[in-house]
């Protein structure tokens, strides 16, 4: 992947994690409501120096070119990111290709929506990638709703290992066609 861009919405600016948003993470991020639809890996409880390791990991990811993470900052404030959102390529294995969290207070605005257009748009437009493979737990029920509303189609259903422990995964297809048509419309 190219190095992660700066993004831009209406609302948002979408930048690349950097090293000083691991004290928000830290704070904003080990919340229940957050993390229980999240994949096993992230540990929990969530760790003091938590935060820390993940911005190292994507730091690493990003220099590496296999992903690219970029931390939501609101124009109008607060200053600091409310949330994340990551892409990565198609590995042809694991059917997931973005991932994202907002903090609660932020949640139900419309803003991670805005940041899940902007980012595909950036994977349709610029990287010129044919599809997104989307996952959410099956009972994630905002998360859900961002792929019906961006046209991806449900293609599978399997058991996912969730911080909240095993469960439905729903497994989404978004392609490049149905998504610019969308657009278009």
């Amino acid at each position: 992947m190219p190095p992660t861009p700066v993004l831009e919405t209406p609302r948002l600016v979408l930048r690349p994690v950097c090293r000083k948003d691991a004290a928000v993470i830290q704070r904003r991020f080990p919340k229940w409501e957050i993390v229980r639809w999240l994949d096993a890996k992230i540990p929990w409880p969530y760790p003091a120096d938590g935060a820390a390791t993940y911005v190292s990991s994507c730091l690493e990811e990003m220099a590496r070119g296999h992903k690219s993470h970029w931390a939501i900052v609101p124009k109008s404030g607060p200053a600091n990111l409310i949330g994340i959102i990551d892409l990565w390529p198609d590995d042809g294995v694991s059917r997931s290709q973005r991932g994202f969290w907002l903090a609660s207070e932020f949640q139900g605005k419309g803003l991670m929506m805005e940041a899940a257009e902007r980012v595909t748009q950036y994977a349709f437009h610029d990287l010129d990638w044919p599809h997104l493979w989307l996952t959410n737990a099956q009972d994630n029920h905002p998360s859900r709703r961002i792929k019906e509303r961006q046209g991806a189609r449900l293609v599978d259903l399997m058991i996912g290992e969730h911080v909240g422990g095993r469960g439905p995964r729903m497994v989404w297809l978004l392609t490049q066609e149905n998504w610019m048509a969308r657009q278009a419309a």
